[in-house]
């Protein structure tokens, strides 16, 4: 294993490379797009004034890359590296849901167990199953839905005084009629973890989890704040200078964020996701579908985890949040690909702008978007296909609109991110709207297709805001 420390576009990068880090590997990621992740991050966090990013990249089933950008501690000055390890906050969820799951499979448990049967006392405890407390429906009040860390939080607590608090107490819903996000349940599958297994959650993970899919650098965040060389955390105030996050009291975090590890430790729970290893296809299957709610629709969470389906290709996702610090995880396991990018700043959303944008460039675009995407491109080097375009758009696009085009999107560099902002139909014709992403900028696109796909109009102009 073997790290260098540089300089990328000004900001401070350490790379680790791959070569031993893994038991086997993909092809790494191309030169070019290697260049153009750095360059997604250092553009994210210069807009954004985040201390550092890392981020982890599996694809084709595997790490591939990994690097970690700016600074792990601001004062004194500690560079981020690989190894560097941040609260990953929520994402920690899903590995209480495959604790809970592991238990399944060892016919301890079962989902459908009424959580009473384990923690005596809570609220229609005897009516809400394991399942719906780990995916959200059970209808217990969330303990933590503030942004920061709030008076009662800067002192220790115990799992006891959160469920006094919060799960004693009327729910907010019958349960499974509703989904609303709670990490008061995770507290709650915390707790039977312990109480089934007969030792500690951690301890758990370690040995069920961590320790077989060499997870080496997890650790956890709950009972102390992280420590130099690992990420400080930072906040900041309206537009104000960066400063250091406040700590939420030991406990607090307990089965619903307390994991701290790096992005690569990440990826190889992703490759394990990914390849189904570690947790039975049954476990697997529970943990990345989508619950139902008593109406029979889709809550578009399964346990632990986010689950969405767009353009017919589903994707396994988490992010998280602490103070000072926001995380996003996200697995394509149809693609058998992942992107993990963690910042310890709780302002700006680096962490989703950079996976965003990574994902963006791996992965293909599908429909229209693909077609915006292409025109872009073509536009900014001042051609266009004209098999694309309906005979008015040939006509429109003349060779001086086009140098236009050039001249003034060239500079702008690489398209970084498509965002839908509409559909319309008018005239029989299909209207989608994009933001366009470049690397200082965002530009706004307006196309009408017909019906036959072709482009009819594509305009690229100032976006206001």
């Amino acid at each position: 294993m073997r790290r260098r420390t540089v300089l990328a576009g000004g900001v401070l990068v350490s790379t680790l490379a791959l070569t031993g880090t893994f038991p086997a590997f993909a092809a790494p990621l191309s030169p070019d797009k290697a260049r153009q992740v750095d360059a997604i991050a250092a553009e994210v966090l210069a807009a954004t004034g985040a201390p550092s990013a890392s981020v982890a990249v599996v694809e084709d089933g595997e790490p591939v890359y990994a690097k970690a950008y700016g600074l792990a501690r601001l004062s004194p000055a500690i560079p981020a590296t690989t190894s560097t390890r941040y609260g990953v906050a929520s994402v920690s969820k899903q590995f209480t849901a495959a604790a809970i799951l592991l238990l399944v499979e060892d016919g301890k448990v079962s989902l459908d167990d009424p959580v009473g049967r384990y923690l005596p006392g809570l609220t229609d405890g005897d009516k809400i199953t394991l399942r719906q407390v780990l995916s959200h429906t059970a209808g217990y009040r969330d303990y933590w839905p503030q942004d920061f860390v709030f008076e009662a939080m800067r002192a220790p607590t115990t799992q006891q005084e959160i469920l006094d608090g919060w799960a004693r107490i009327p729910l907010d819903y019958p349960p499974g009629e509703q989904w609303r996000y709670s990490n008061t349940g995770f507290v709650i599958a915390g707790l039977v973890v312990e109480k089934v297994s007969g030792e500690p959650l951690f301890s758990f993970l370690k040995r069920r989890i961590f320790d077989p899919l060499g997870m080496s650098g997890v650790t956890e965040d709950d009972s102390k704040a992280l420590s130099p060389p690992d990420a400080g955390h930072y906040t900041r105030y309206g537009l104000g200078a960066v400063v250091a996050a406040d700590k939420e009291g030991p406990g607090w975090l307990f089965g619903a964020a307390e994991l701290a590890m790096s992005p690569s430790d990440l990826a190889r729970w992703n490759r394990a996701m990914i390849r189904r290893e570690l947790l039975k296809p049954s476990s697997w299957d529970a943990m990345t579908t989508s619950v139902d709610l008593s109406s029979g629709a889709p809550a578009g969470y399964g346990l632990g985890v986010s689950v969405k389906v767009r353009d017919g290709v589903t994707s396994i996702s988490h992010g998280g949040m602490l103070s000072g610090v926001l995380t996003s995880n996200t697995v394509w396991p149809s693609e058998k690909r992942a992107v993990t990018v963690v910042s310890n700043a709780d302002f700006g959303e680096p962490q989703t702008a950079i996976a965003q944008r990574i994902a963006f460039l791996l992965r293909p675009s599908t429909g229209p978007a693909a077609t915006a995407r292409i025109l872009v491109a073509q536009l900014q080097a001042g051609t266009i296909d004209q098999a694309l375009l309906t005979a008015n758009g040939k006509a429109w696009f003349t060779a001086a609109r086009l140098a236009d085009f050039k001249q003034s999107l060239s500079p702008l560099g690489p398209l970084r991110m498509l965002e839908g902002q509409g559909v319309q139909v008018r005239g029989g014709m299909t209207w989608h709207g994009f933001d366009a992403a470049f690397g200082g900028r965002t530009l706004s696109v307006s196309m009408r297709l017909t019906p036959d796909g072709r482009v009819e109009q594509f305009l690229i102009g100032p976006k206001a805001g």
